[in-house]
């Protein structure tokens, strides 16, 4: 039987230790980093992912003063990565380079890994997609190609199916109740070709993927599927203003295991996001026509998106019966 002292003694320690914890948690914060941090890819090495990744430690290393580098763990779509960072401490040393492709396994059931083992501590890219005809194509604007798939399905250009686009696609179909045809490309550039040769009767390309294309003619943006209209194309509606509430965009971004403390998340993010800020990172977005304004955030915006991100992806890949 407990004494009346040593309950006393207990009674003071269960007060102390969330005081203990909290000190536990800020001091490991302090420490932190002291040691190199691993950014872990699910691509080949010299890829956009890969690319991005070491644009983005480039001033990271200085901001964290402690060094970072890349490792590939290929297979899966994204499923050996993610078991990968599962298998690794929440700790914040092991951050996982996140792009789409992981969201669509997640929700696939492809992987152990599940949405909530994840919190996202910055966005890199936020590229938004274009609706997109022909330089000579007879649809001069989107109620013109929706009023056409309301009298039947036209050829849609997309990457691959069940992938962003055809999600995207998909979506828009619902909401304005027109029909498509989704032809799978194979990638962003073969796809605007696509639309030049007359195989396609609209496509959805990326602002990185058909800027160029838009801006000599070859194609004509009639929409882009955002809320708000890009700065460098103040002539194209989004799809918001013209009635249909729907958003697509290719993202990338960085996140860390579930669990790992509070304030290094927050230390990792406020260093990722500086870095990015930077001229150095901005004048890569700026190569690929996006906005570095738009395109970075921190993990309060970038963790809500990614996770509105894979709801929508979910919904959407159980209607296209392509999860399991």
């Amino acid at each position: 039987m407990l004494t009346l002292k040593s309950r006393s003694i207990a009674v003071i320690l269960s007060a102390l230790l969330p005081l203990l914890a909290i000190t536990s948690s800020k001091a490991i914060a302090d420490d932190f980093p002291s040691k190199p941090i691993e950014v872990v890819i699910h691509s080949s090495y010299g890829g956009g992912t890969d690319t991005t990744a070491r644009m983005m430690m480039i001033r990271s290393r200085r901001n964290l003063e402690t060094d970072m580098f890349v490792v590939s763990k290929r297979g899966g779509s994204g499923a050996t990565a993610q078991s990968y960072v599962l298998s690794k401490p929440a700790d914040g040393y092991t951050i996982m380079a996140l792009t789409q492709t992981h969201l669509y396994t997640i929700a696939q059931g492809k992987s152990e890994m599940k949405i909530d083992d994840l919190v996202g501590i910055a966005r890199a890219m936020d590229d938004p997609t274009f609706i997109t005809v022909g330089k000579d194509s007879p649809y001069q604007t989107l109620n013109d190609l929706v009023a056409a798939g309301k009298e039947g399905a036209l050829n849609w250009g997309v990457a691959n199916i069940g992938g962003t686009e055809h999600i995207g696609l998909a979506q828009l179909a619902k909401v304005a109740d027109m029909n498509y045809k989704p032809v799978a490309m194979g990638s962003g550039l073969q796809m605007v070709q696509g639309l030049v040769s007359g195989e396609l009767d609209a496509t959805l390309p990326n602002v990185s993927e058909g800027g160029a294309m838009i801006a000599d003619g070859s194609i004509r943006p009639l929409a882009v599927m955002a809320k708000e209209r890009l700065a460098e194309y103040p002539d194209v509606p989004t799809t918001w203003e013209l009635g249909y509430d729907v958003s697509t965009s290719t993202t990338r971004g960085y996140a860390v295991r579930a669990g790992t403390p509070p304030e290094i998340i927050e230390k990792l993010s406020e260093a990722l996001v500086k870095a990015m800020q930077h001229e150095t990172f901005a004048n890569y977005l700026l190569s690929s026509g996006l906005d570095p304004e738009t395109s970075v955030a921190g993990t309060e915006v970038w963790d809500a998106h990614l996770k509105a991100e894979y709801t929508k992806a979910a919904e959407a890949l159980r209607e296209l019966a392509v999860s399991e």
